[in-house]
């Protein structure tokens, strides 16, 4: 969905009323857009409405923080203030049950370790394995964990100088980088790009229709002629891939400085 035509917020906006009301109403449909693909992975009781709720605070909270100066455009800023609110609002309302929970963490750990003990993206196989499942346990364990299978932007990556946590947020909302910064920006946007590069070939065409294309899942499982819920199910073992290469990072950085 092209939002290309959103309306840049001015210096004065945070001040002026009207401009804030113009620009919630422009702003209501890209609200809505990513309250909806996130409404799609998470159970029928977490409301669409709730959702887009915290995201227009998320809309709020930018309009009064943006800084023309200092950050990226206002669209790029809004849409990340909004994803967050919206994810803190899931993560407070905590609907995962403490059995999917340790599943996610399972898996998590089985694609961590494997990727180390390998050097490559884990199979299948390799998780049915090593967690000592058939695949249709696996298959069955990637479908109820697909919604709380999301890449974490507070995971800790490494530390800094002064040994504070290194946070995937913390590199891309950083306003105004000085060299140290975007240095360690452009060092994770390598580590990403490396890590989609390994993928299963399935799964990155997966992440490139549903992040990039913006396809629904039943859209992708109808060009790749697999079912919606298969397409799911690759969709997290992607992101199961991806978080395994982020933990194997903060391993190997706490490693070096222990």
């Amino acid at each position: 969905m092209d939002f290309s035509m959103c309306p840049e917020v001015d210096t004065t906006s945070q001040r002026d009323p009207q401009q804030v009301e113009a620009l919630i109403e422009a702003y209501a449909p890209l609200v809505k857009y990513l309250a909806q693909r996130l409404a799609c992975r998470l159970p029928a009781s977490i409301g669409l409405e709730d959702l887009m709720s915290a995201g227009v605070l998320g809309l709020l909270d930018a309009i009064k923080k943006y800084d023309p100066t200092r950050a990226a455009s206002f669209k790029t800023y809004a849409e990340f203030r909004i994803q967050g609110a919206i994810r803190d609002y899931v993560r407070e309302w905590d609907w995962v049950p403490r059995s999917v929970r340790e599943k996610e963490h399972a898996l998590t750990e089985a694609y961590a370790a494997l990727e180390r003990q390998q050097g490559r993206p884990a199979t299948d196989e390799d998780v049915a394995a090593w967690l000592g499942l058939d695949r249709a346990t696996l298959d069955h364990w990637l479908t109820e964990v697909r919604g709380v299978s999301v890449l974490s932007l507070e995971k800790p990556l490494a530390q800094d100088a002064e040994g504070n946590a290194v946070t995937i947020l913390a590199q891309l909302a950083a306003a105004a980088p000085g060299p140290y910064e975007r240095a360690e920006t452009e060092e994770l946007k390598e580590h990403l790009a490396a890590a989609i590069d390994a993928l299963p070939e399935q799964e990155k065409v997966v992440l490139a229709l549903y992040y990039f294309e913006e396809l629904t899942m039943r859209e992708i499982g109808a060009v790749l002629e697999v079912t919606e819920s298969r397409i799911s199910q690759i969709r997290t073992q992607a992101i199961l891939h991806l978080r395994a290469t982020l933990q194997n990072l903060t391993h190997d950085a706490y490693a070096l400085v222990g």
